[in-house]
This record gives structure tokens, sequence and C-alpha cells, in this order.
């Protein structure tokens, strides 16, 4: 039996290392947000203790069906209050370390969800 990779339509993450991730072989250094529909946005936060519920009202407006927080080098789970926007419109939440959000979000994207990945780098 042949395989072959999935194909994805949009971005998807190359490649990452400790303060950094590769979209599509272009290498970032700061925190930002990714959608598999295409579209990446800067976020405004260099850390997790930056984070503020407008962080994640940002996410919200976004047409996602769930989120990969990814929280840098170690999972740092986001306040609930945080995330209250996001539950009003009945958006999944999944926090995990930022490497494991890049692994989670390729494979997701591949299946044609509607998956948003936010980075802290």
């Amino acid at each position: 039996m042949k395989l072959q990779p999935d194909s994805i339509s949009g971005p998807s993450i190359s490649a990452y290392g400790p303060g950094w991730v590769a979209i599509n072989g272009e290498k970032f250094t700061s925190s930002l947000i990714l959608s598999a529909r295409g579209g990446r946005t800067d976020w405004s936060c260099a850390q997790y203790d930056d984070l503020q519920a407008s962080h994640f009202e940002q996410l919200a407006a976004m047409d996602a069906e769930l989120i990969l927080f990814g929280s840098g080098d170690r999972i740092r789970f986001p306040k609930p209050l945080w995330l209250e926007s996001l539950y009003a419109q009945r958006i999944g939440v999944e926090t995990m370390d930022t490497q494991a959000a890049c692994r989670t979000f390729n494979f997701l994207a591949a299946e044609g969800r509607r998956v948003v990945a936010a980075l802290l780098l």
C-alpha cells in the first residue's frame, strides 16, 4: 500500500524550537495566533504573565471550533475568567505546552478542522 502524507490547504507549522516556530518555512519569534483557515496574527503577549481576558476575547472573534493554547515551555492553564467569552460561544479550549500545540495543530488542520493555535513563544 502506498502511503502519502495528508495535504494541508492552509498554513502548517513546519518546525519549532525554544522561543520560535516556523510556519510554512518562515520563522517567527514572537507570540502569535494561527488559524487553519489561513490567518496568522501577532498576539500581543510575550509571556503567560502578560495574559488577560482580552487576549482570549480576541480568540473568540475567530471562526473556530477549538482553540489550542500553547502556554510556553510548560503547561500553565488559563484562568477560568479568561475563557468565559470562548465558552459562551461553545468554543473548546485545550491547553498544552507550545511544542505539543504545534504538533496538534498540524494534525487537526490536516483533518479539515476549524482549529486555531494561540502560541506563547
